[in-house]
């Protein structure tokens, strides 16, 4: 009995349980539907949002006259967006796949930077760095030891790649899945899958859209190089952001899929040149309808007018390899006078030009050969890198050279500033010259000389004596008064070479002997210059001891140029505290006669050669220039190079300009080209009164 009673009991329990949690059930559902109907009904309406990056335009670049030397273009980026992607792995990666041979049947490449072989067996790229093969290694979580199949093999694993796919499929989508994880794909930070794709893949891929959730087309820009062979060591190029300096740029606010400034004024400019990503916010209602609105408004790039002036510029690389071809070619000739026999100027393949602007220090050309176009270095890197006489090499900024004779200029300064000389001090030249223990020649025998027949007539023996009274420590301080052995500050890199002394020679590994002091004078020993530095001393001189800071950038202005933001104000770098008429208008009669001595005024078309040569007389220039050359050897070898300097006009200054030639002559010869070139004027031959022709200038 007790039992049939504790069994009905357990009966009514459980039946008032059930009873309990259906009126529960009633009325949590009657909640639902009735009291919170309304909210619950917005949540199945409700829009899904993502942030979606606007790319800013990078700054352009401009000659002086803004003459566009580095414009953009827009361009296409294929993109996957993190908040429509899809959850699984596995559909993910379908789309990863389906992208890749949309673009490949195309040829288009995608961006993979993975640092792995593309076939089997996998092995680390042959150009990939040891960090990019550290940063594989800590991302994918696996030991140092590990190998390029270990990393791929990590890769299929994390992300469920299938057995399905064949081995170059599983390599494509684990490469997309690296540059995904690296470049930190999230919400807020879209993956770009491939960039500047030509509008008919994106059309194709737009078609498809319904089948690659996540995928989406979006509207950048692609760097032009519209003068790509005008000064491309100044202007310079961009390129990705590598995954090895992502870590530290990206802190910064770039994105792995951003370009960088790479050299020259595109990586010096950087900031300027940049712009502000903008961000905008798309949202897909439930019924598939979207919107997008502006969260942060895109700010382009400022442009950068260089000092450059394109044409100029260019006027001076054709100057400066016609020179070269002419010397190389055997047009221009030269006899040793000691061995009777015509100098091989078949090595002869390199040199740079600069042109300054004596007012200020702008650098108006800076001309280098063999040069390079920056759309043959983008496209083929190696090639250019590897071309013969080395093209990247800046010789304009970076090359060093010892400058020859026109460091007389120099050394007599030294000594008319002190008061050791002048114009009146003789000091004879027979040709040869005993110092000490040693005997040094000279080009002639100049006789009794003063300082002014001494830079004119290019007279070593006069400057070794001058040098013994001047000394080494006072010396170096003119040079370096000059910018000779000092950092320019030029806004590119650009070497600040070195002066020949007892340190330097110790650091080259060399003894300093008493001679050196002599060669040093000269332009000799072991003293490094560059064309640039060349071309401040010409222009301390035009300036009458006032040495400009130069300089590349004119100024800054926003995208359009409708306005300008900064402008670059001329900086005196150093100043000779020298009276002008005792130091430095010796030295300027004495370069004004170098120049009148260039070239003989008339040549005739009966003489073939002569008829050539007429065309660099400088006696044909309106105005007087002053120039000093010098004949260089070049590292220790029997090489010799050829320099000068100089300005024009010589009374009353605009540009000053050097010339470096290597395992060349006559660098004198390009001095009535370049200010043809500065000032727009054309040669022409015109008939004499004897029926015979002379080389003109027409000014007008």
């Amino acid at each position: 009995m007790l039992k049939r009673t504790f069994e009905i009991l357990r009966v009514v329990i459980t039946i008032a349980l059930v009873v309990v949690a259906c009126v529960y059930a009633g009325i949590k559902l009657m909640k639902i539907q009735i009291v919170d109907g309304e909210m619950y009904l917005s949540m199945s309406r409700s829009s899904t949002s993502a942030e979606k990056t606007v790319y800013a335009a990078r700054g352009e670049i401009v000659d002086r006259n803004g003459v566009e030397l580095v414009e953009n273009e827009v361009s296409y980026n294929v993109i996957i967006e993190y908040s429509f992607f899809p959850s699984d792995y596995e559909t993910q990666n379908e789309i990863i796949l389906r992208v890749a041979e949309i673009l490949s049947e195309d040829g288009i490449e995608w961006i993979d930077d993975t640092p792995i072989t593309f076939s089997m067996p996998y092995e680390f790229s042959d150009n990939a760095t040891d960090s990019e093969i550290s940063k594989i290694k800590d991302e994918l979580r696996l030991n140092s030891y590990a190998t390029a199949e270990n990393c791929i093999d990590r890769l299929i694993e994390n992300y469920e790649i299938s057995d399905d796919y064949t081995e170059e499929e599983k390599r494509i989508i684990a490469g997309v899945r690296y540059m995904m994880l690296i470049g930190d794909f999230s919400t807020s930070i879209d993956y770009t899958f491939a960039t500047g794709v030509p509008i008919e893949t994106v059309s194709k891929i737009r078609e498809l859209s319904g089948d690659l959730d996540g995928i989406d087309i979006l509207e950048s820009y692609e760097r032009v190089y519209a003068l790509g062979d005008v000064a491309p060591h100044i202007v310079g190029y961009v390129g990705p952001v590598y995954a090895e300096e992502y870590a530290e740029l990206k802190a910064e606010g770039y994105l792995i899929s951003d370009t960088i400034g790479k050299s020259g004024i595109e990586k010096a400019m950087e900031s300027i040149l940049r712009g502000t990503n903008g961000t905008n916010i798309v949202t897909v209602d439930s019924d598939g309808v979207v919107t997008e609105s502006v969260s942060e408004e895109v700010e382009p790039g400022n442009t950068v007018m260089l000092t450059i002036d394109s044409d100029l510029q260019q006027a001076c690389q054709e100057i400066l390899e016609n020179h070269i071809s002419y010397l190389r070619d055997g047009i221009l000739t030269k006899t040793d006078s000691s061995t009777n026999q015509e100098l091989d100027f078949s090595d002869c393949e390199a040199g740079a030009i600069v042109v300054l602007d004596v007012k200020t220090g702008a650098v108006l050309a800076a001309a280098t050969s063999p040069t390079y176009d920056i759309n043959d270095l983008l496209e083929d890197y190696n090639s250019v890198l590897n071309a013969d006489g080395s093209p990247l090499y800046n010789r304009a900024f970076d090359g060093l050279y010892r400058p020859g004779s026109v460091m007389k200029t120099v050394t007599a300064t030294a000594a008319l500033a002190e008061g050791i000389i002048d114009i009146t001090t003789k000091y004879t030249c027979s040709r040869r010259y005993n110092y000490l223990d040693i005997t040094v020649n000279c080009t002639g025998s100049h006789g009794s000389i003063n300082v002014v027949t001494a830079i004119q007539k290019s007279c070593n023996i006069f400057f070794y004596q001058v040098i013994q009274e001047v000394g080494l420590d006072l010396f170096l301080e003119y040079e370096t008064a000059y910018g000779l052995g000092e950092d320019p500050g030029l806004e590119i890199s650009a070497s600040s070479g070195y002066l020949a002394s007892p340190d330097t020679f110790v650091n080259l590994g060399l003894e300093w002997t008493s001679g050196q002091l002599l060669q040093a004078a000269i332009g000799q020993s072991e003293v490094a210059v560059t064309p640039l530095q060349m071309a401040g001393i010409a222009l301390t001189i035009a300036n009458g001891g006032v040495r400009y800071k130069p300089y590349l950038v004119d100024s800054i202005w926003d995208y359009n140029m409708t306005e300008c933001l900064e402008e670059t104000e001329p900086e005196i770098a150093y100043v000779i505290d020298a009276d002008y008429d005792e130091v430095f208008a010796p030295i300027i009669e004495g370069m004004i006669l170098a120049g009148e001595s260039t070239t003989s005024a008339t040549y005739y078309a009966s003489n073939e050669t002569n008829a050539f040569l007429a065309q660099f007389s400088t006696d044909a220039l309106p105005d007087k220039v002053a120039i000093k050359t010098g004949t260089p050897q070049a590292s220790n070898t029997a090489t010799q190079n050829s320099t000068v300097i100089g300005f024009y006009p010589a009374d009353d200054p605009e540009i000053a300009f050097a010339v470096v030639i290597e395992n060349g002559e006559y660098a004198k010869y390009t001095v009535r080209k370049i200010i043809e070139a500065y000032y727009g004027w054309t040669t022409e031959e015109v008939e004499l009164e004897n029926g015979m022709m002379e080389s003109v200038i027409v000014t007008d």
